[in-house]
């Protein structure tokens, strides 16, 4: 897929959730993998052309896990092409999680810490918004981790306002299917991961699953996130409750 082509599925996202305004300063979260470094290239790409004048800093938080060290070197190199500031905060947070905590599920303390450490420092550079690249397919899998461990019926939002930093949190990826980046990573300095629980995680079990239901149902995924994204598609008990006294 072209950068063009992923544009143009990113510029409707943006557009259609009113994600960068004009006068923006955006914190992107670089963690070194496909999504968020696809992310960065294509807001990059975007800003050339944007209606919206805005700004744009990289931000890498360091985990520092004890057996095996990152290089973002060619992530330096990717934000020197277009100009783009980039920050590598470090942070003791993979010894904490798996040396002195020994989390047995370590997804859930670790990403709190990593954006509690990203928002910090996007907030020291006067960022307004902080952008993660999450897509179309996270949306999906973050429903089923809900359900399936937290019996709840809840994904992310394109758009939210954090109360306790005063930033907006954006996803500007959220039209993007998992594929297509996987497809145009290949061209770009991604940045192996050093996590010991890398392919893993809950979140790996439930794209197997998903994976599983596919080679029945094709198309469970366009299915899910169409059920997701028009609301004249939701039916659930809280609209009974709303309704009950009504006939």
């Amino acid at each position: 897929m072209t950068t063009q082509q992923m544009l143009s599925y990113m510029r409707r996202g943006i557009s259609q959730y009113n994600l960068i305004k004009d006068g923006d300063k955006i914190a992107v979260g670089i963690s070194g993998g496909k999504d968020s470094v696809t992310l960065l290239k294509l807001l990059a790409e975007y800003q050339r052309f944007s209606p919206e004048k805005f700004e744009l800093v990289a931000i890498t938080v360091d985990l520092n896990f004890t057996d095996k060290k990152a290089d973002f070197t060619p992530i330096k190199a990717l934000c020197d092409e277009y100009n783009i500031e980039y920050i590598v905060e470090k942070t003791d947070i993979g010894q904490i999680v798996f040396d002195v905590r020994k989390e047995t599920n370590p997804c859930a303390l670790c990403s709190k810490m990593r954006k509690g450490a990203l928002y910090g420092v996007a907030q020291a550079k006067g960022c307004n918004k902080v952008a993660l690249g999450h897509h179309a397919d996270d949306l999906i899998d973050t429903l089923f981790l809900s359900m399936f461990y937290e019996g709840r019926l809840s994904t992310f939002a394109p758009k939210s306002y954090l109360d306790r930093s005063g930033l907006v949190l954006i996803r500007p990826m959220i039209m993007i299917k998992e594929c297509n980046v996987v497809s145009y990573a290949k061209t770009l300095p991604i940045v192996d991961s050093c996590c010991p629980a890398n392919k893993e995680t809950r979140r790996e079990y439930i794209k197997d699953v998903l994976k599983t239901v596919g080679k029945d149902i094709p198309n469970v995924r366009e299915m899910v996130f169409t059920a997701l994204t028009h609301p004249d598609r939701y039916n659930l008990f809280d609209r009974y409750e709303r309704e009950k006294d009504l006939f």
